[in-house]
């Protein structure tokens, strides 16, 4: 048992900061009878979140049972698109299924909205909340993690939980990881625009709540590494670019002036046509995938969600929120288990890294430990695209030409692309393996 068990304290936990990780942990913790205090640096939670994302949400079943009936969800994502964007064309692959609505695999979400429900709904399980306040260190004894310093106040807990985004100060305070290298990061830069829901749904082919989620690539960006998003929620848009920051400092490029140009381009301006800009903003996004998830424990404390560094982007799907959640269930099983116990030990809490690598969370960052290095790939943003583009050109541009089979289409295009045959299919495979 750890000599501090009997120590007195203000709460048995802290969890700093009021996102999807955080608040699933303290809410799953309160659900056991244990005091805890959750602290947001915004004014409210949510209110420093920027709006809009695509969430796979079967997690949250298990979090809270009841999520889909009762959260603030936009739409479900009955329709996936990747896209694969020139200068002036796209090659789409474009994936709708009624199953998907069915089973509710992912929705759409605004996250100001989300984060405040959540809030709530810890509340209600007997958290305190306290926004609007900044940790700024964490207070250590005998090498142990003993609670926090917020402005003039100390405030004491058996452990605390770290879940205060992928910029993590605690984390780098407790020597859990250091400055991430500029590959690890990148930089999302979002609008959300309002329409009708009557325009959304005639855009997009929808009906009733199903919705469309868009991943796309090339022109997008520059040719820099990283990727634009379209998302469809119930009266508005969230549109945007994400850029990997090492390409982005490289280039000299403004991420705000390439988000601007995203939106002009002729695949996505018919969508966004007539709209009102809500919200705009800029956000720190982890791209490191396994190799940034390490470290996740101290003698007590405990690290969760995008602090954690749990995010995947597979080119098909991006994910953060739904590890985030299941990071927070992982945590909240261990840390219970400590606070019982009474033992805070660095050998106690270890138990949460494995506990992750026996659910989907671990699991799926080992699977797709590949994909961050196969995305560095600079054809996958810009030459590929445009070989798409002329082998469908070739295809669709019927003149009084004979016509050559695709395989001759292909090769043709090929030969004016500055890509290779046998390097193409080295990166095909290495996809393969990747993803």
């Amino acid at each position: 048992m750890d000599t501090t068990a009997t120590a007195e304290v203000d709460f048995d936990v802290i969890v700093a900061g009021a996102g999807i990780a955080g608040s699933v942990t303290a809410y799953r913790l309160a659900l056991q009878g244990h005091s805890v205090l959750l602290v947001e640096r915004g004014p409210s939670p949510g209110s420093k979140n920027l709006s809009g994302g695509v969430f796979y949400c079967r997690v949250m079943e298990e979090a809270m049972p009841g999520f889909l009936l009762s959260a603030p969800i936009e739409r479900r994502i009955t329709r996936n698109c990747l896209s694969f964007l020139s200068a002036s064309s796209f090659v789409n692959l474009d994936y709708a299924d009624d199953r998907l609505a069915q089973s509710v695999t992912a929705v759409s979400v605004l996250r100001a909205k989300l984060d405040e429900w959540l809030a709530a709904q810890c509340e209600e399980a007997g958290v305190m909340l306290m926004p609007g306040v900044r940790v700024d260190a964490l207070i250590t004894e005998d090498g142990r993690v003993t609670g926090i310093r917020a402005g003039g106040d100390e405030l004491s807990a058996h452990v605390v939980v770290a879940a205060d985004g992928v910029n993590s100060l605690l984390c780098r305070q407790a020597g859990v990881r250091g400055p991430e290298p500029l590959k690890h990061l990148a930089v999302g830069v979002k609008s959300v625009i309002g329409l009708p829901r009557r325009v959304i749904e005639e855009r997009f082919n929808l009906s009733g709540d199903n919705g469309a989620a868009y991943a796309i690539v090339g022109d997008c960006t520059k040719d820099l590494g990283g990727g634009g998003f379209l998302y469809t929620n119930l009266e508005s848009l969230s549109v945007g670019v994400v850029l990997r920051l090492d390409d982005l400092a490289r280039s000299g490029e403004s991420s705000a002036e390439l988000h601007d140009r995203f939106l002009t381009h002729p695949a996505t301006e018919s969508f966004l046509r007539g709209g009102e800009l809500l919200e705009y903003g800029c956000h720190l996004v982890a791209e490191g995938g396994l190799a940034m998830a390490h470290d996740l424990t101290r003698p007590g404390l405990v690290v969760v969600g995008d602090a954690a560094g749990l995010t995947l982007n597979t080119g098909f799907t991006v994910r953060g929120m739904d590890l985030a959640a299941g990071s927070a269930l992982a945590a909240a099983g261990v840390v219970d288990s400590a606070l019982k116990r009474g033992d805070y030990s660095q050998e106690a809490l270890d138990a949460y890294p494995r506990e992750l690598d026996k659910i989907f969370v671990g699991q799926d960052m080992r699977t797709f430990r590949r994909a961050p290095l196969f995305l560095e790939n600079p054809h996958m943003y810009g030459d590929y695209g445009r070989l798409l583009s002329d082998i469908m050109y070739g295809v669709y541009n019927l003149d009084t030409t004979p016509r050559r089979h695709l395989a001759a289409g292909v090769g043709d295009a090929l030969k004016n692309s500055p890509l290779a045959l046998l390097p193409t299919v080295r990166d095909a495979l290495a996809g393969v393996r990747a993803l």
